[in-house]
């Protein structure tokens, strides 16, 4: 017999040899119907795998992120198959599972699939997935996989084949596909019920645009129809979100060649969004003790080097420039450059914790092929801080550290969150990691009490964390659900004797400090560009570029619009007047497509009156008041930092 641990901490026996699968029909054969996949011992295995030893298990569903992941790799070989069966001879590349569904990459010998083909592709899984065909794993040895793709004339997976070694070589067949794939996989094919392809695209072979381009197919599969309607009726409301398109509607950033890809440049409503985060930000900071500093753009290479950053992040920097034969690096960072800031000056224990912040400029070489948006850009803006404190204070530092994040999900109506606790693996200790195995150990568990403590929800991720230390990444939803990664929260214990940093303690001892660094609001692009698609780029009045429109109904009223908006500008109200010859319907549905949180509308009776005709953002007329009145409702609104 073997013992087998569940989530819950209850332990059962089980007969040596049972596999998850059985297991879960011994609790409940509904439950069995459910399961996907099984995570043995932290690694996430088919629901077939016998189990010989005793071990933690937890039965994978379609409501675990596993699960989920599974899910969409056994449909990638459902793809794969459906390819095979209609375009003969066709070669494989990859077909992984990311984060919304599946693409495989393939090389279909110079034929070509349309999207308007893509339909005939998924009736044809739907064809393939009702025959409930198992997803069979065989284990093989090199030459006999070598020899079955030499056959197949695939030099695709004779490549692939390449880096691996008996023992850790598997086949895995369902219906008429076979496919070398570490898997897991699903039971089989009939829990594929729902299926939509999405799109086609290129893809360079290994992603190096020297390589032969592939044909990419992604798609999307549910276990049941509810649930792909719901997707894709969010992918419409996405699209119609899409920071992209709208930050060009709006004016807030544009893109151009002669300045070069991933750098942004910032239109003049996109310049008061970022203004006003970095008040926010200052105004939190400066009541949170912290103190303002200002760095350079460039450094020398010995400082990346003392760093350590050059060894480790090199390819995702700017190359050198060398001016009197000497290296300087664009900063992609700004952490060396707070510590020379802390070093600059002797620190006692009462300078402690010394908290440093920087809305500072760096630069990063992304791929060409990864830059989206403002999401993945070459320029960013970071809300960045380092916090230099004592083991002591090292708890309640960090806490406070979450405890800003918490206020500003408020701000914001972000409602949804996680906490990524991202943690090292000892096996890279050395290449990845700073080689101090008791100190990951100590500050992985000081971050994880912390979060406990907190009662902040979290999850741990092994081999993710900074190369000097634990981490924490903040996963945010937006309105419409969608996932974004949008802050690091990183502890570290290298750095400091890196740069030699020193403070002296209570008993007159020196002592290295424990670095935080933290970036609440990430980079004001990847934030704005959340907060496009979060609010459909409806900002919230106070963030808005433009706050108010006064929308005169003739020319004849644009006397007393002018004095209303002068008022409203002198209150410290981003206003503006319409004063073009239109229709007044007009003026209004292009201040509603501008997305300004409030119009005034002024005629005969609002000039002899003393009064503006409100009208909200998508709520329509909100009746009359006077011009005090309104004064006050905006600057409350806007002082307050209200929620939309």
């Amino acid at each position: 017999m073997i013992n087998i641990r569940f989530p819950d901490g209850a332990v059962r026996s089980y007969d040596k040899g049972s596999t998850p699968m059985a297991i879960a029909k011994s609790i409940a054969e509904g439950l069995a119907k459910k399961v996907i996949a099984a995570s043995i011992d932290g690694h996430v295995k088919d629901a077939s795998t016998p189990l010989n030893n005793d071990c933690d298990l937890k039965l994978l569903t379609w409501d675990d992120a596993d699960g989920k992941s599974t899910f969409w790799h056994s449909s990638a070989h459902l793809l794969a198959e459906a390819v095979e069966s209609t375009f003969p001879g066709v070669k494989f590349w990859v077909g992984p599972a990311i984060d919304k569904g599946f693409y495989y990459d393939m090389d279909l010998g110079g034929k070509h699939i349309s999207e308007d083909e893509l339909s005939a592709l998924e009736k044809k899984m739907d064809e393939l997935s009702k025959k409930n065909s198992e997803y069979i794993r065989k284990e093989i040895t090199k030459s006999d996989a070598v020899a079955y793709f030499k056959e197949k004339g695939d030099e695709y997976k004779l490549d692939l084949l390449e880096g691996l070694t008996d023992g850790e070589i598997t086949f895995y067949t369902q219906g008429n596909f076979t496919d070398l794939c570490r898997g897991p996989h699903i039971p089989h094919t009939g829990l594929i019920k729902a299926i939509k392809l999405t799109s086609i695209a290129g893809a360079y072979w290994k992603g190096d645009e020297k390589n032969k381009q592939l044909t990419r197919i992604y798609g999307v599969s549910f276990p049941n129809q509810k649930e792909l309607d719901e997707h894709l009726q969010m992918l419409e409301e996405a699209k119609k979100r899409d920071h992209r398109k709208l930050g060009k509607e709006l004016g807030i950033f544009t893109f151009d060649d002669d300045v070069g890809p991933g750098l942004p440049l910032w239109m003049p409503n996109g310049t008061i969004v970022i203004e006003e985060l970095e008040k926010l930000a200052k105004e939190t900071e400066l009541a949170a003790g912290y103190k303002r500093v200002v760095t350079p753009h460039i450094a020398k290479e010995s400082m990346y080097l003392t760093s350590g950053h050059l060894p480790y992040y090199q390819d995702s920097m700017y190359p050198p420039m060398e001016l009197e034969g000497v290296k300087y690096y664009l900063k992609a960072m700004n952490c060396p450059h707070h510590h020379k800031i802390f070093s600059a000056e002797s620190r006692s224990y009462k300078d402690l914790p010394l908290r440093l912040a920087e809305y500072g400029t760096c630069y990063r070489y992304e791929q060409s092929g990864e830059l989206f948006g403002l999401m993945r850009v070459r320029c960013l803006h970071m809300n960045d801080a380092h916090i230099y404190c004592s083991k002591e204070d090292f708890a309640k530092e960090f806490r406070a550290v979450n405890d800003m994040y918490i206020k500003y999900f408020k701000i914001f109506g972000i409602e949804k969150y996680v906490m990524r606790l991202s943690l090292h693996d000892p096996a890279k200790l050395g290449q990845k990691y700073i080689d101090e195995p008791e100190l990951w150990k100590e500050t992985e568990e000081m971050v994880r009490q912390v979060l406990i403590d907190s009662k902040i929800p979290y999850v741990e991720v092994p081999d993710e964390g900074a190369f000097y230390g634990p981490k924490i990444d903040v996963q945010i939803w937006s309105a419409i659900g969608r996932e974004f990664t949008l802050a690091t929260n990183q502890v570290d214990f290298a750095q400091g004797r890196r740069f030699g940093l020193q403070y002296t303690n209570r008993e007159n001892q020196s002592e290295t400090p424990l670095i935080i660094h933290r970036a609440p609001l990430g980079t004001h692009e990847r934030f704005i560009g959340f907060l496009l698609e979060h609010y459909a780029g409806k900002f919230p009045l106070w963030l808005a570029p433009v706050q108010v429109k006064v929308l005169p109904i003739s020319d004849k009223f644009n006397p007393y619009a002018s004095e209303v908006t002068q008022k409203l500008l002198s209150a410290g109200v981003r206003a503006e007047l319409d004063d073009r010859g239109e229709k007044i319907g007009k003026k209004i549905r292009d201040t509603e497509l501008l997305k300004v949180p409030y119009m005034l509308v002024i005629g005969e009776k609002e000039q002899n009156e003393g009064m503006v005709a409100v009208r909200r953002q998508g709520k329509g007329d909100a009746g009359q008041c006077s011009v005090s009145e309104i004064l006050t409702t905006l600057t409350s609104e806007i002082t307050n930092r209200q929620s939309n």
